[in-house]
């Protein structure tokens, strides 16, 4: 309420008031009348007067204000007028005669400026008064002296504590030292111990190793005698398998020549009217026995001695096949010369009877194709037609060679930084070709098109063209078709899937550039002579490494490369064959007919059944070209095609397996088991990585 708030307010100025501050005694009626007679006697100095007025009075005076100050030196003037004397405080420290000067200056800071006056009491009172002030002196006195008493003793006391704990401390150090002198002197004992121990342990080990030296000493003069005793022995070894190597190497060109020979005997066989081809198909085959003996004793290191034994037998049986041969011609001879006698003495009877003679003419002997029967004997050499065509290609290529040796040959540098931008410009996209995209592939086709059309493009952040050099042109166009068949002999050996896209690019690119197909049939006869299909006749004089080299073996340092990696080569490029005659660019033109369609498949089929198989390469070969020709051929010729086949299961298959060994005929059933399955299913499977439509989508 407000008007609670201001009683408060008027309490507090009155406790502010000079009067709230006067303090009361509650007890003075308890003194009794001499209260009342102290205050109605007259006022006396005591004793102790002139001592107050000393001490008291002057530090009262020195705090005062100037006009109480002024005042209370007018009224010590006279000591009658106690009103104007100031009153000292009772029981003030601040006034007793021993106040530090610090304690009153303190005080003085938290004191009023304005100080009370004090009235001057009575006789008794002064007297009092001063006795509490001497007995506070003296007590004051007492206290101080007993305080440096009791100071003295303290530091008596820390100065003892201080020397105890000092000789303590120095007792601990000592102890400490003591305890790390026995510590140390165990670890020594312990570490002389283990020193003793490890040289004890390090002698025992020395004595085992001196012991284990000498048995190894003894092992490596054993092994060191057996290894010397093994070299010897593979010494040895490889001197006979060097020696029956070349036993067998000298063998297979006897083998040949006679080959040769019995090659020659065609010429008796018109003149003579006698059937000579039984030697001939014996012959071959006693010459792929021994080839194929010489490749396995290639592969496996060295000739055994069964394969020595098994050539000289081929040999031997080869000598004999050409000692009847001989006989056989020999009778034919004395047949003819006594047909002849009589046919002379018929015609002189004739002539002499004057009639006229009739004349007789002989029947040409039909050419045999896929249909002749089977107990006809078949050809070794190629057509004449083929064997001319494949000798154009290879000159077309020497052409192309010749046409570009300047390039090639030249020591400037600027026509040597020619030539390799254009290798790679014509090589590289060749190599991206894949089956990512049918995208893809289109932009590879169209920048090799543009390179062969002398267009600019990109090829290592350089601009290349066909037309910085009047040979150039040549140039890319052997490289391109040079990495077409490599890609073939590596790529597609190893990833048949790869013939596809690779085929397409380049049959479109044929189809625009027919001169860059014929090189690719060119390098592609050269490497593989069976896609002719060509089995390369040995010569007399030509050495045997040259005759292997056109058989299509790869031979480095004087060694053949192993039948399985031949194979392999053979069927990567036979495969890439297979596909190039059976597919065609998608974006060219469909009016146009292909520039080396399945036509060609055909006649190599049919030319390669009309040959004698040769022994694990006529397998490989015609189920490498079947699987991926075959679905193409069979829509193609139908009937006809079947008919094939069957010829192939009931002829061909007999053939093969005369000549094949009993390790090679992997092959062999490979072939056999997948005809076999087409034959049941009356249709060829479509080759896997077949480009579909949606390829070219993608």
């Amino acid at each position: 309420m407000p008007s609670e708030g201001r009683c408060w307010e008027t309490l507090q100025a009155l406790r502010s008031s000079d009067k709230g501050r006067i303090c009361y005694d509650r007890d003075w009626l308890l003194r009794g009348e001499d209260v009342l007679q102290e205050c109605m006697s007259l006022p006396k100095l005591s004793s102790y007067s002139g001592w107050v007025v000393d001490h008291v009075l002057p530090h009262i005076q020195k705090n005062a204000p100037p006009s109480e100050t002024s005042a209370s030196s007018v009224s010590t003037s006279a000591l009658n007028q106690p009103s104007s004397v100031p009153r000292s405080p009772l029981r003030n420290p601040a006034f007793s005669p021993v106040s530090s000067a610090i304690s009153n200056g303190t005080k003085d800071k938290h004191e009023s400026p304005h100080t009370e006056p004090m009235v001057l009491q009575s006789p008794r009172g002064m007297k009092v008064e001063g006795c509490i002030r001497m007995y506070e002196l003296v007590h004051r006195m007492k206290g101080a002296e007993g305080l440096r008493q009791w100071q003295e003793e303290q530091e008596k006391k820390v100065r003892a504590l201080s020397e105890m704990a000092s000789e303590q401390l120095k007792r601990f150090d000592e102890r400490k030292e003591l305890k790390h002198h026995k510590e140390f002197q165990d670890l020594r004992e312990v570490m002389e111990k283990s020193s003793r121990e490890a040289l004890g342990q390090q002698e025992k080990l020395k004595a085992e190793h001196r012991h284990r030296a000498k048995i190894l000493n003894l092992k490596l003069r054993e092994a060191e005698q057996q290894r010397l005793k093994q070299e010897e022995q593979e010494r040895l070894r490889k001197e006979e398998g060097q020696a029956r190597l070349r036993g067998l190497y000298a063998l297979q060109e006897e083998v040949l020549h006679l080959s040769q020979q019995l090659d020659a005997s065609d010429q008796h066989r018109d003149l003579l009217q006698v059937d000579l081809s039984a030697f001939r198909t014996r012959g071959n085959q006693l010459c792929s026995l021994v080839s194929g003996i010489i490749r396995s004793s290639s592969e496996n290191g060295f000739p055994t001695v069964e394969d020595q034994a098994a050539a000289e037998g081929a040999l031997q049986e080869m000598r004999d096949l050409l000692s009847n041969l001989h006989q056989e011609i020999g009778r034919a001879c004395e047949e003819k010369r006594r047909r002849d006698e009589e046919e002379a003495r018929i015609k002189q009877q004739e002539s002499q009877m004057q009639q006229r003679p009739e004349a007789h003419k002989e029947s040409p002997v039909p050419n045999q194709g896929p249909g002749a029967k089977p107990n006809e004997d078949l050809q070794v050499k190629v057509q004449d037609s083929t064997m001319q065509w494949y000798q154009q290609l290879q000159e077309a290529s020497s052409r192309c060679v010749l046409a570009f040796e300047g390039l090639s040959s030249s020591r400037d540098s600027q026509a040597k930084k020619i030539k390799m931008d254009l290798q790679k410009a014509a090589t590289i996209p060749v190599s991206q070709i894949s089956t990512i995209a049918g995208s893809k592939l289109k932009e590879i086709f169209d920048k090799i098109h543009s390179l062969l059309s002398g267009k600019a493009v990109q090829s290592g952040g350089r601009s290349v063209s066909v037309t910085l050099n009047p040979q150039a042109l040549d140039f890319v166009q052997y490289k391109l078709a040079e990495k077409f068949v490599k890609q073939g002999e590596e790529e597609v050996a190893s990833h048949h899937e790869a013939a596809f896209p690779i085929a397409v690019v380049a049959s479109g690119i044929w189809e625009l550039h027919p001169r860059v197909g014929a090189l690719i049939l060119a390098h592609l006869h050269k490497k593989c002579p069976y896609s002719v299909p060509f089995y390369p006749a040995f010569k007399e004089g030509m050495a045997l490494e040259d005759y292997q080299r056109m058989l299509g073996y790869q031979v480095k340092d004087s060694k053949v490369e192993q039948q399985d990696n031949f194979l392999k080569r053979m069927s990567g490029m036979i495969r890439l064959y297979a596909a190039i005659i059976q597919l065609r660019w998608p974006y060219g033109n469909r009016q146009e007919t292909h520039p080396h369609g399945l036509n060609h498949g055909w006649r190599w089929l049919a030319q390669i059944l009309n040959m004698e198989p040769l022994s694990d390469v006529t397998a490989t070969l015609l189920f490498d070209f079947l699987e991926v020709c075959g679905n193409a051929l069979m829509k193609q010729y139908q009937v006809q095609f079947w008919k094939m086949i069957l010829l192939i299961k009931e002829d061909y298959f007999p053939r093969i397996e005369a000549i094949t060994s009993s390790g090679q005929m992997g092959s062999f059933i490979r072939l056999k088991q997948f005809l076999e399955k087409c034959l049941q299913r009356r249709e060829i499977p479509v080759p896997k990585g077949f480009l579909t439509s949606s390829f070219w989508r993608s």
